[in-house]
């Protein structure tokens, strides 16, 4: 079951660029190879999360079977960012553990949105 505590998609990406946007920061910044943590946090964060909203996108349009790869693909970049997370010390094990009871992708919505904010402000 989804924590009600964390943000739907819809707010957690009110403030997005487009899709089409972020394709073109993300693929700019695929070619750079950051060399600081919270670089490498935030392309990995936002390449999560627009895979997410693939993802989202792709099953409102056609459905749950026709979504499956696009799905799974976004589950990957939640996994990935939920371990690097782990790595770098910004979540433990035992927060690990319980976002993976739930939902990573929960966890990528909940982060995109806390940058997000912090972006703004």
């Amino acid at each position: 079951m989804t924590d009600p505590n964390r943000p739907s998609p819809d707010a957690a990406y009110v403030g997005a660029p487009t899709i089409a946007q972020e394709i073109c920061l993300i693929a700019e910044a695929s070619g750079s190879h950051p060399t600081d943590v919270s670089a490498d946090r935030e392309f990995r964060l936002r390449k999560a999360a627009l895979l997410d909203r693939l993802a989202l996108q792709e099953r409102a349009r056609n459905g749950v079977l026709a979504a499956a790869d696009a799905e799974d693909a976004a589950n990957v970049a939640a996994e990935w960012l939920v371990e690097y997370d782990v790595a770098h010390g910004g979540l433990s094990r035992k927060g690990r553990d319980l976002v993976l009871a739930e939902d990573y992708r929960d966890y990528v919505r909940t982060e995109y949105a806390a940058w997000s904010d912090a972006q703004a402000a």
